[in-house]
């Protein structure tokens, strides 16, 4: 009798190693976003250090301020402008959705760098939040562009791998892990509403001059 062989992955591949094509799609978008942004953020970084009377393009009113921004230690925080951190980044988040659009297979130690990077990433503009709103005291509306992207890409990261933790496991990660999944959508939405609320707590007396 011949031997069959049953449908799916191969042995000793994880079954989930192809990405959803939803992820696919929110790295290709969030990467290309965000690299025009940091391109565009190198671009007025440059002309301001060209020449220092230079009022960037986002610089709108007092809060709304690039150049306060960019005239900072935070806007270099590893020793180089954060900008070029931005292209190197969102290159390789762009070009990870090609490849998960394409169908390529990601191995485990590639879902733990990408899992680890956007982690870092969110991180870092965790922080790059509360330096512009309590440090610096100024917001760069194309920075808050790259806060934008980076949120769902680390969240929806982190649910596509939180899926195979639900399906084992112990019982108590996979309560939890599911419980996250179930309410992804909302615990984003609050995400955004609590950074909304501290910008607008901030800067209240200069939002309350507008009305």
């Amino acid at each position: 009798m011949p031997h069959l062989k049953a449908d799916g992955p191969a042995a000793g591949e994880p079954r989930d190693s192809r990405a959803p094509r939803g992820l696919g799609m929110l790295f290709t978008v969030s990467g290309a976003i965000g690299l025009v942004m940091a391109v565009v953020l190198l671009v007025e970084k440059i002309a301001l250090i060209e020449d220092p009377s230079y009022v960037p393009s986002c610089s709108l009113n007092p809060v709304l301020s690039c150049g306060s921004v960019m005239d900072t230690p935070q806007a270099s925080a590893f020793g180089i402008p954060n900008p070029i951190l931005g292209i190197a980044g969102f290159a390789a988040v762009l070009a990870l959705g090609f490849a998960f659009l394409a169908g390529a297979r990601v191995a485990r130690w590639m879902s733990v760098l990408i899992q680890a990077g956007v982690t870092f990433a969110v991180l870092f503009v965790q922080w790059l939040i509360g330096q512009s709103l309590y440090e610096i005291g100024a917001l760069c509306p194309y920075c808050m562009v790259v806060w934008a992207v980076t949120i769902p890409l680390f969240w929806f990261t982190t649910i596509h791998h939180l899926r195979a933790l639900a399906d084992s496991s112990t019982p108590a990660i996979r309560r939890g892990a599911r419980l996250v999944i179930e309410f992804r959508i909302p615990m984003l939405v609050a995400w955004y509403l609590v950074i909304l609320a501290l910008i607008a707590v901030r800067f209240w007396d200069y939002w309350s001059t507008l009305f």
